[in-house]
């Protein structure tokens, strides 16, 4: 049978922050779910400083959330679908007032929101920003807890995309590996929408920095 589509041989590149890859200079519009941005409009964090600019906004691609909207919408239907259909069937020897049911059902609701809610949250909140001056780490554990990365961006030494795979290869979106000097942390841009852009927009970004020092 003829190939239709033949999954891609997962690739990895570097950058060196030295190739110039021009920036625009128009600012993009951000929407409640933008995953990829470049010159943000009204994008800010907590410790950014007043000179401090926004380069490049990153969330994982919005498509990586397929696999938990998939379970919630199994875990919505459950109670009014799977489980009566394995009642009919299965005729398990259970005979349960209806008001275990009905308790039951709310507490399998409520777990199913928090199971939405708690998703949703880590993929909003888990940002990566690029400033003209650092690189910026957000990463949303729960609720009461966040961790917070950052590298000077002229301390920048190396830059690595890699994407693999069918799905990633259809909607573009990969990992990228940031390589700071000495003991400063590295980073990784997990899922990140258009991987070699992101690393081109980097390394503009870095090179201006080191020539500005």
């Amino acid at each position: 049978m003829p190939t239709i589509f033949e999954a891609p041989i997962p690739q990895k590149k570097s950058v060196k922050p030295s190739e110039k890859t021009p920036i625009p200079a128009h600012s993009a519009t951000m929407g409640p779910l933008t995953c990829f941005a470049v010159n943000p409009k009204g994008v800010r964090f907590e410790t950014q400083q007043d000179e401090e600019e926004v380069i490049l906004f990153l969330r994982q691609h919005i498509i990586t959330n397929i696999w938990w909207v998939l379970v919630a919408i199994i875990m919505v239907l459950a109670p009014t679908v799977v489980l009566p259909f394995l009642l009919r069937f299965l005729r398990l020897p259970i005979n349960l007032p209806p008001g275990y049911f009905v308790i039951g059902t709310l507490f399998w609701y409520v777990a199913t929101f928090g199971f939405i809610l708690g998703n949703f949250l880590r993929w909003f909140f888990n940002i990566y920003i690029v400033t003209n001056q650092r690189v910026v780490d957000i990463d949303f554990v729960h609720l009461l807890y966040k961790e917070f990365s950052e590298a000077r961006i002229d301390k920048i030494q190396d830059l690595t995309y890699k994407s693999g795979g069918v799905f990633a290869a259809f909607f573009n979106f990969g990992d990228v590996y940031v390589q700071t000097a000495g003991e400063l942390p590295n980073f990784e841009f997990g899922s990140v929408p258009r991987p070699e852009r992101v690393v081109e927009t980097i390394a503009e970004v870095s090179r201006k920095a080191k020539n500005n020092v």
